[in-house]
Formats: C-alpha cells, structure tokens, sequence
C-alpha cells in the first residue's frame, strides 16, 4: 500500500449522541483493522520494555456527516468507479442487534434503500476518497 496516495476516513452522523458516535467509530475501526491489516503498524516498547501494539500507520480523520450525507455517499460507493475502495458501513439495524446471528438473519430482509447509516468509513486512493468527502469539516 503506497500510504503516500492513499486515504481512510470515517464519516460520522454528528446529531447522534457522543456514545454512539464514539461506538460507531470503533466498530469501523475494528472492521478495517481486519480488513486491512497491513496498514497496522509493528507493536513498539517504551524505554522500560514494555509493549504497546502496533497502531494504524496513518491518520483517519473523522467527518461530520449526516443521515443523508452519509446515504449520497454509501450509494455512490456502489457505482464501477469506486469499486476498488475499502468500506465500511454501520447502520442502525447493526446498532440494534445484540447477537451478530440476529444481524445477518435481519440484514436479509432489509433492502440496502432502508437503511439508516450512522456512519461509514472509506479507504483507499487519495484522490478518490477526496471526491467524495474532501470538502467535508471534520467533525469536533
């Protein structure tokens, strides 16, 4: 991965409440961790020996989105042209499950239209994932 020419943001509801917005973030955040785990740096040792695992190697600048915002992007990320980014999507029907069995049985009666995205999280070339989101302030 050429970390030079590419980019992974998050792009978060900013009207949900701080815990969700907080728990949204670790869940994508998790995610890309095991969907890429190459842009996860080595564990590093303070000067007393002990160990620290190894962080993302590159900043993730979080977004401040919203239900619709986040919606335009998540279907513009189905289109050809972007099909070669690495997404992730967290959803209120994710949010409200409390087994992962009770999400995958309820995704598969849910159209993609239907859902409420709380946020989503894009990485890959610079150039692509600043089309879609290089305007947007970064949420605080």
């Amino acid at each position: 991965m050429d970390l030079q020419n590419e980019k992974c943001v998050m792009v978060i509801d900013e009207h949900l409440p701080l815990g969700i917005i907080t728990n949204t973030a670790a869940i994508m955040g998790i995610t890309l961790g095991k969907k890429m785990p190459e842009v996860v740096g080595v564990d590093v040792y303070d000067n007393t020996g002990k160990e620290h695992l190894g962080i993302i190697e590159f900043p993730v600048p979080i977004l401040k989105g919203n239900t619709e915002i986040i919606k335009s992007i998540r279907g513009k990320l189905y289109e050809p042209e972007f099909s070669d980014l690495t997404v992730v999507d967290f959803s209120d029907l994710a949010q409200g499950c409390k087994t992962y069995d009770e999400f995958i049985e309820k995704m598969k009666d849910v159209p993609e239209t239907e859902l409420n995205y709380f946020g989503i999280a894009i990485c890959g070339a610079k150039k692509k994932v600043n089309k879609l989101t290089g305007s947007m302030p970064l949420l605080r």
